[in-house]
C-alpha cells in the first residue's frame, strides 16, 4: 500500500489568528501520527495573510516536540530566502533535538511576492544559484573536517533526509543528479507532472543518501460523509485560489452554501483555472476518495503520496484525514 504523508498550510481562517492555527497544526500532527500517515510537513510562505508557517523552522520544532514518532519536516524551506549555512544550522538543531525524525525539502522558487523577497534581505541573483546552494548545505551535514573554515554547529554529522521540491524539470533533473529523494507540486502545478517523474526515473543517480528514485507526489483530499458535503467543503480551496490570482490573498474562506455557487462566485475563465490547477484531487465520500486516489496511484506509481486538504473547520479538516486514511487501508 503506497505510505501517506501530510501537508499542512497552516492556514489562517477567518474569524482565527495565528495563535490558533499553531494549536491545530500540533493536533492535525497528532492524529496524523495516530492514524498511521509517515510525514507531516509544512510549507514556508511570506507576506500572505492565510498561512502561517512563514517561521517553517519554528513551528517544526512546535510539532515535532508534540509527537513522538510521525515525521516531522518542510515541504519546503524556500533557499532563495536563506544561506545554506542559516539553513543547515536550524536543521541541525532540529536534527539534534528530534534524532531521525526531521525532513528538509528544499525549493527555489521565494515563497512570496517581489516585496517581500527583497525584504528578507537574501541577495539572490537567480534560480541558477539552487544547485549550487543546496549542493553547499547538503556539504555542512558532513562530518567535519580538519581545518574545516565554516562548520554548521550543530549540523556537521547529523542526519537529515534532504528532498528536491519541484513543479517543472528543473528541480526533478536536480534530485536525480544529487541521487534525492523527489516530491512534486501536483497539488497546484500538475502540468509538467508526468514529464518530471519520467526525467527524474530516467536520469537518476545513486547517492550515499540514496540507492534508487524515491517520489511523492502531493494531492488535493477532501473526504466527507458525502460526495455533496465533500465538493462544497473543496470550495473553501477553490475560493482561495481565485482570491489569489485576483491579486487579493487573504485569510482562509469559509466553504459556499453548495458546491454550484462557485459558478457564481467566479468567471468561466476562473473556473477553467482552479479545474485545471486544481486537477491532481480526490474529493468526496470515502468510496470515491479511495477510487480516485487508486486511478490516480495507479496512472504516476509514487513511491509516496503527500495529502493537503484546505478546508475551514479543523475538526472536519481532521475528520477528512481519517476517513482518508481508514478509506486507503480498507
Amino acid at each position: 500500500m503506497t505510505p501517506l504523508s501530510l501537508l499542512d498550510l497552516a492556514p489562517v481562517t477567518v474569524g482565527s489568528t495565528p495563535a490558533q492555527t499553531f494549536a491545530n497544526a500540533l493536533d492535525l500532527a497528532r492524529a496524523g501520527e495516530r492514524l498511521g500517515y509517515r510525514r507531516y510537513w509544512l510549507a514556508e510562505h511570506h507576506n500572505m495573510p492565510g498561512i502561517a508557517s512563514a517561521a517553517t523552522a519554528v513551528l517544526i520544532g512546535h510539532v515535532a516536540a508534540g509527537t513522538s514518532r510521525i515525521r516531522v519536516g518542510a515541504g519546503g524551506i524556500m533557499l532563495p530566502n536563506h544561506s545554506p549555512l542559516q539553513a543547515a544550522e536550524a536543521f541541525g538543531t532540529l536534527g539534534t533535538l528530534f534524532p531521525d525524525r526531521i525532513d528538509l525539502g528544499l525549493g527555489r522558487a521565494p515563497g512570496t511576492d517581489a516585496a517581500a523577497a527583497q525584504a528578507l534581505r537574501r541577495y539572490y541573483a537567480n534560480a541558477e544559484e539552487f544547485p549550487a546552494d543546496v549542493v553547499e548545505l547538503l556539504r555542512y551535514f558532513e562530518p567535519a573536517q580538519p581545518g574545516q573554515a565554516v562548520q554548521a554547529v550543530p549540523g556537521a554529522g547529523v542526519e537529515i533526509e534532504a528532498w528536491i521540491l519541484g513543479s517543472s524539470l528543473f528541480g526533478a533533473r536536480l534530485a536525480a543528479a544529487l541521487g534525492l529523494p523527489y516530491a512534486f507540486a501536483s497539488h497546484f502545478a500538475p502540468d509538467a507532472l508526468d514529464q518530471a517523474l519520467a526525467v527524474y526515473r530516467r536520469e537518476f543517480k545513486p547517492s550515499r543518501r540514496l540507492a534508487r528514485p524515491h517520489a511523492m507526489l502531493a494531492l488535493n483530499v477532501v473526504a466527507a460523509d458525502t460526495d455533496d458535503e465533500a465538493a462544497r467543503l473543496f470550495t473553501t480551496q477553490q475560493q482561495a485560489f481565485v482570491n489569489l490570482r485576483r491579486g487579493r490573498p487573504g485569510l482562509v474562506p469559509p466553504p459556499l452554501a453548495s458546491a454550484a455557487d462557485i459558478d457564481d462566485y467566479c468567471t468561466p475563465a476562473e473556473r477553467h483555472m482552479i479545474d485545471s490547477t486544481l486537477a491532481c484531487r480526490a474529493v468526496g465520500a470515502p468510496a470515491t476518495v479511495r477510487a480516485q486516489m487508486q486511478a490516480f496511484v495507479e496512472r504516476h506509481r509514487p513511491d509516496e503520496l503527500i495529502l493537503t486538504a484546505n478546508i475551514f473547520d479543523h475538526a472536519a479538516r481532521v475528520r477528512s484525514f481519517e476517513l482518508t486514511m481508514e478509506a486507503w487501508q480498507a
